[in-house]
C-alpha cells in the first residue's frame, strides 16, 4: 500500500470517530484494563510480524480509536486539554511527517519563523513589544519581548523560574542555587511550580504561599505579610507567581496590584497563564488580565483554549535579554559561528529537539481567525456562567465559587467520598466524564466546559446523571 492509500484510510478513520463522537453514539469514556487493550490491540503480533499497512492498519486504527477519551464528546467535562479543530490535527501530521527538529534553524526555517511570529502575536496581545524580524528594526533590542514555544506548561512556568533565578543569583548555573532563595505563590498554584523549585534544588520549604480569599484568589494587601515571613523565616524572595487562572476554579488573581508590589520589591512576577491567557484574545474577557504587562513572565497554553492539539505551550517574557541568560551550555556542534539568516531557539528551550509546535497554533490561528477565537473563549465562557446559575440553583447541589473562566466546581448533597463515588460510576458508564479537585478542604466534581458542542442541554443532562449516581449508589 503506499502512503497516500493509508492516508486515506487513517484520515477516514478519524472522521467517523469526530462525527460519531459529536453525535453522542458512544461512551465519552471507556477504561479497560492494561492487559486487555494490549491484547485487543495484538500489540506483540505486530511487532513480531511488522506489515502494518493497509487493512491491517485500517482494522488498527479503529481498535485503537475504541480505546481513546473521546474529548469530542459533548459530554466531555474532564479536564483542561483542548477538542482541536481539525485543521491543527492536521498541522500535526504536516510536522510529524517533515520531523524538522527547529530549536536551530537550519533544521526547520519554516518551522522556525512559524514560531517566532506565533511568538510575537502573542507578546502583542500581553501587552508588549514584539522582537523584531530584522536586527536594530525596533532601536533599542532591550525593549522588546521574546519568547519560546515548549512542550507543555510545566516546562514554560520551569524556564521562567530559572530565567528569575538567573536576574538574582548569576552565578546561579555555575555555582549552584543560593540557600536563602525564596518563591511567593498562591498554595493553589499548578503543581508544576512546586515542582520547578524542587528541580531548582531550592526545595519546598522555599515556597511561601500567599494569603487568599474564599474564593482562592490572591489577597493584594497580604502580599506584605508573605513577604516578611519569608524574611523572618532567613530567606531572600526572588519571584512570585500568580495564577490566570487557577487550576482547581478557575479564579484569576488580580495582577495589576500584584505586579505593583513585585516592582516595588524588585521580584521577578511570573504569571502562569497556562489556561487562561487565552482571554486575551476576547475583548470582553480580556480585562480579567488586567496588569498582565506588569508581569516578567507569562506562561500561556494554545493546547488548553487556543483549541490546538498538544502539547504546545508559549512562555513570554517582557524583555527578551531575560529568556536568553536562562540557560548556560556549550555543544560545539550546535554552538558556534556559522551564516545566521534566522533565530535559533535551543538557548531559551530545555528541549534540544523540538518539534515545530507553532505550525500548529498558526493553523489554528488562520482557519479559525482571531475573531473566532474571540468567539469560542466567549462562548465557553458564556455557557460556563449558565451552568453555574443552573447548578448553583439546585436545591440538593453547591458551587464553592462564582467561575470566571470555563471551569465550573460543584458538589451534590453529601460527603467527599460520595463525590469521587459518583465521578467514578459516571466514568465507568461513559455518560460524562467529569474530573475533580479538593477547594477549601472539601472534594467537589469538576467541569471543564471546552467543547464548542457542548451546551447547557449536556450540563442539564449530567446534573441528572449525578443525582441518579447519587441515589442509587450505582
Amino acid at each position: 500500500m503506499s502512503f497516500l492509500s493509508d492516508a486515506e484510510l487513517v484520515l477516514g478513520a478519524l472522521e467517523r470517530y469526530r462525527c460519531e463522537s459529536i453525535a453522542g453514539q458512544v461512551p465519552v469514556i471507556h477504561q479497560e484494563r492494561l492487559a486487555r487493550i494490549i491484547e485487543e490491540l495484538d500489540l506483540a503480533a505486530l511487532v513480531r510480524e511488522g506489515g502494518l499497512s493497509g487493512d491491517r492498519l485500517g482494522a488498527f486504527v479503529e481498535a485503537y480509536l475504541g480505546t481513546t477519551t473521546r474529548l469530542h464528546h459533548p459530554a466531555y467535562f474532564g479536564h483542561q486539554a483542548a477538542v482541536p479543530h481539525p485543521t491543527g490535527s492536521l498541522a500535526s501530521l504536516i510536522d510529524g511527517f517533515t520531523n524538522n527538529p527547529m530549536a536551530i534553524y537550519e533544521m526547520g526555517p519554516g518551522a522556525a519563523s512559524i514560531e517566532f511570529f506565533v511568538l510575537n502575536w502573542m507578546l502583542e496581545k500581553i501587552g508588549w513589544e514584539p522582537a523584531p524580524t530584522e536586527p536594530g528594526e525596533h532601536g533599542d533590542a532591550g525593549h522588546n519581548g521574546g519568547g519560546v514555544l515548549t512542550h507543555g506548561g510545566s516546562l514554560a512556568n520551569l524556564t521562567a523560574l530559572l530565567a528569575a533565578r538567573s536576574r538574582a543569583a548569576p552565578d546561579a548555573w555555575r555555582e549552584g542555587s543560593p540557600s536563602d532563595l525564596a518563591v511567593l505563590a498562591p498554595e493553589g498554584s499548578h503543581y508544576s511550580v512546586a515542582r520547578a523549585v524542587g528541580i531548582l534544588g531550592l526545595g519546598q520549604e522555599s515556597i511561601i504561599h500567599l494569603e487568599v480569599d474564599e474564593r482562592g484568589a490572591v489577597v493584594p494587601d497580604k502580599l506584605t505579610g508573605a513577604w516578611d515571613r519569608a524574611v523572618r523565616a532567613g530567606r531572600r524572595p526572588f519571584a512570585l507567581v500568580a495564577n490566570a487562572c487557577s487550576t482547581g476554579v478557575g479564579v484569576y488573581d488580580p495582577l495589576e496590584p500584584i505586579g505593583k508590589f513585585c516592582a516595588s520589591r524588585g521580584l521577578w512576577f511570573h504569571v502562569d497563564g497556562a489556561h487562561g491567557a487565552s482571554a486575551l484574545v476576547s475583548a470582553k474577557h480580556r480585562s480579567l488580565l488586567r496588569g498582565v504587562e506588569k508581569a516578567d513572565s507569562v506562561t500561556w497554553d494554545a493546547h488548553k483554549m487556543l483549541r490546538t492539539p498538544s502539547l504546545c505551550a508559549a512562555l513570554l517574557v517582557r524583555d527578551h535579554r531575560a529568556l536568553d541568560s536562562a540557560f548556560q551550555q556549550e555543544a560545539s556542534y550546535l554552538f558556534h559561528e556559522k551564516e545566521q539568516p534566522g533565530v535559533d531557539f535551543l538557548h531559551r528551550a530545555v528541549e534540544c529537539t523540538k518539534a515545530g509546535l507553532g505550525l500548529k497554533v498558526f493553523m489554528v490561528l488562520a482557519a479559525m481567525g482571531e475573531a473566532g477565537l474571540a468567539e469560542y473563549v466567549d462562548s465557553e465562557y458564556a455557557l460556563t456562567q449558565e451552568a453555574y446559575e443552573y447548578i448553583a440553583g439546585q436545591p440538593d447541589f453547591e458551587c464553592p465559587v462564582r467561575p470566571e473562566s470555563n471551569i465550573l466546581c460543584f458538589r451534590i448533597a453529601g460527603s467527599d467520598r460520595e463525590q469521587l463515588r459518583i465521578r467514578d460510576a459516571l466514568n465507568e458508564r461513559g455518560d460524562f466524564y467529569l474530573s475533580s479537585t479538593v477547594f477549601g478542604d472539601r472534594r467537589y466534581l469538576r467541569m471543564v466546559l471546552i467543547n464548542p458542542e457542548s451546551d447547557l442541554d449536556d450540563v442539564r443532562r449530567c446534573v441528572e446523571a449525578v443525582r441518579s449516581a447519587a441515589g442509587n449508589g450505582a
